[in-house]
C-alpha cells in the first residue's frame, strides 16, 4: 500500500506541475501596461453641438449595412445657429516624442475647435493639429511639453496571425482601459480604404479607443486602432488597426510638409479571378487587371494597355488588386519604377515615371440608350449585339466593338443594354471584336464548358466580365 500511496503523490505533483506550466503559458500583460500605459492619452475636443448622423453611403438602404465600418464616433452635421462649444471625449492617442508629438486618428480631431489631451496622472494640455490625412485616417497633433514618456515602435510586417496583441485606450471615456486578443488577419482591404493594409484583430475596441495604440507582447506599438465592424455601434469581435509603418510614414510627411504626397499611375483595375487567370493564360489568380488607362497619365505614357495584368511594381509582388494602390501610393512621385505585366500570354517589363495623386477621381455616367439592333438573333451568351455605327465610334472614341442591344432572360453573362463589348480573351488569345458575324463564329467554335473573358465598355468605364459556360449550339 505504501507504494500505491507514493504513486498517488507523484501523480498529484505531476498534475500540479502540468497545471502550473499551462498557467505560465498564458500571457501576462501587467508589465506591458506598467511600462507603456503612461504614454497613452485621452483626447477630447470642444466643438459646436452637432447632431449625429450615419455616414452617407451611395445606393444603400439597409440599416444594418449602413452600420458597416462606421467610425467609432458618428459623422457630424454642421452646427445650427446659436450652437455653443461643448466638450466631448472622442478618442485616444499616444506620445511618439518626448517634446509632445502625438499620433491619433484623423476622425478624432476632425472639425475640432479645441483639442484637450489628458494624461493618466490627470495633467491636461491644449493641442494643435500639425496635419491630418483622411485617406489613412492618421493625424499628428502637438502639445507644448517636454520630458514626456514615449512608446516604442515594432515592425507590423513581422506580426503573425494568432499572435497576442493589446490595446490601451479610453472606450466610452473610461481612461487607460486595457483589452487583449489576437491578430485575426493581415493586409485587409476595407471599403473606400485603398491605401491601408489593415491589421484585423479580435481585441475589444469600442467608441473612444479610436487613435489608441495596438501593442505586441514586447510592448511595441504595431498599429493604431481605427475601425470596427459593428451592427450595434459596439464591439462585435472584428477590429481593424492601421499598421504603424504606414502611420509613421504619414506623420513624417505631415511634420515635414503638412500634407501627404502619394504616387499615381492613372489606371482603373479589378481583381484577377481564377476564371480570368484561365482566360488570360496566367498560371494562377494574381496581379491587378487593367480595365482602362487614363489618357495622358503616367501609365499611358509608359505604354500600359487595357488587358495588361500588373504582377510586380518596383520589385514588389502584386498578389491582389488591392495591393497595387497601396504600393503605388507609397512610391515617391517622380520616381522611375520597373513594372512587370502579363500581356497576351507573355511577361513584359515596362518603366513608368510615377505621377502625384491630386484628388479622388470618379468616372461614371449612364450607359448609352436607344440603340437599334441590326442583328436580332441572340448568340450563345444569350445577348443580341450590333456593330458600332460611324457616329457611335466617334462618340465613344472607339475603332471597334459591338453594342449590346438586348439581354435575354437566360443570358449567361452579366451585360446590360448599351454596353460595348470590345475584346474576347480565351486561353491567352486576345481578339478585337469588329462584327457580330466574327464574334458568333468565335463563340460557335468553343466547347460548351469554355471559360472566356470579355472586355466591356460601360459609360466611361471599362471592366472585364468572365463567362464560364456557353449555351448549346443552335
Amino acid at each position: 500500500m505504501h507504494w500505491l500511496r507514493s504513486l498517488f503523490v507523484l501523480l498529484a505533483v505531476s498534475l500540479a506541475a502540468h497545471a502550473a506550466g499551462q498557467a505560465r503559458e498564458l500571457p501576462d500583460f501587467t508589465r506591458l501596461v506598467d511600462d507603456q500605459g503612461a504614454a497613452v492619452v485621452n483626447i477630447s475636443t470642444a466643438q459646436a453641438v452637432r447632431r449625429p448622423v450615419l455616414p452617407q453611403l451611395p445606393n444603400i438602404e439597409d440599416e444594418e449595412v449602413l452600420e458597416f465600418f462606421r467610425r467609432f464616433i458618428p459623422r457630424q452635421q454642421p452646427p445650427g445657429p446659436g450652437a455653443r462649444p461643448e466638450p466631448r471625449s472622442l478618442g485616444s492617442g499616444f506620445i511618439i516624442s518626448a517634446d509632445g508629438y502625438i499620433l491619433t486618428n484623423a476622425h478624432v480631431v476632425e472639425g475640432a475647435e479645441e483639442i484637450n489631451v489628458r494624461f493618466t496622472d490627470k495633467r491636461e494640455y491644449k493641442a494643435k493639429v500639425i496635419g491630418a490625412d483622411k485617406r489613412t485616417d492618421v493625424a499628428l497633433i502637438k502639445i507644448e511639453a517636454g520630458g514626456l514618456p514615449v512608446v516604442r515602435f515594432g515592425d507590423a510586417a513581422k506580426l503573425k496571425v494568432g499572435e497576442w496583441v493589446v490595446a490601451i485606450g479610453s472606450p466610452f471615456g473610461f481612461e487607460n482601459s486595457v483589452t487583449a486578443g489576437i491578430v485575426s488577419a493581415k493586409g485587409r482591404s476595407l471599403p473606400q480604404e485603398n491605401f491601408v493594409p489593415f491589421i484585423q484583430t479580435d481585441v475589444a475596441i469600442n467608441p473612444g479607443n479610436s487613435g489608441g495604440p495596438l501593442f505586441n507582447m514586447r510592448g511595441e506599438v504595431v498599429g493604431i486602432n481605427s475601425q470596427i465592424y459593428s451592427r450595434t455601434g459596439g464591439f462585435m469581435g472584428l477590429s481593424f488597426a492601421i499598421p504603424i509603418d504606414v502611420a509613421l510614414d504619414v506623420q513624417r510627411q505631415l511634420r515635414e510638409r503638412g500634407r501627404v504626397s502619394r504616387g499615381r499611375m492613372g489606371v482603373v483595375i479589378q481583381e484577377v479571378t481564377r476564371d480570368i487567370a484561365t482566360s488570360f493564360g496566367l498560371d494562377r489568380p494574381r496581379g491587378a487587371l487593367v480595365n482602362s488607362v487614363e489618357k495622358g497619365s503616367p501609365a499611358d505614357k509608359a505604354g500600359f494597355e487595357a488587358t495588361d495584368i500588373i504582377t510586380k511594381f518596383d520589385g514588389k509582388a502584386v498578389e491582389n488588386s488591392g495591393d497595387l494602390p497601396r504600393i503605388v501610393g507609397a512610391t515617391r512621385p517622380g520616381s522611375q519604377v520597373a513594372v512587370e505585366v502579363w500581356r497576351k500570354g507573355t511577361a513584359r517589363n515596362l518603366t513608368v515615371t510615377v505621377g502625384e495623386l491630386q484628388e479622388d477621381r470618379v468616372a461614371a455616367r449612364e450607359p448609352p440608350r436607344g440603340q437599334k439592333s441590326t442583328e436580332r438573333a441572340a448568340n450563345r451568351l444569350g445577348v443580341v449585339l450590333s456593330e458600332l455605327s460611324a457616329e457611335q465610334k466617334k462618340e465613344h472614341k472607339l475603332n471597334h466593338g459591338l453594342v449590346v442591344t438586348e439581354v435575354k432572360a437566360d443570358a449567361r453573362v452579366e451585360l446590360r443594354r448599351g454596353d460595348v463589348v470590345l475584346t474576347m480573351v480565351h486561353k491567352g488569345q486576345h481578339t478585337e471584336l469588329k462584327s457580330v458575324e466574327q464574334f458568333n463564329k468565335l463563340l460557335n467554335a468553343l466547347d460548351k464548358s469554355a471559360v472566356l473573358t470579355l472586355q466591356v465598355r460601360r459609360g466611361e468605364t471599362t471592366a472585364f466580365v468572365t463567362v464560364t459556360g456557353l449555351a448549346d449550339k443552335g
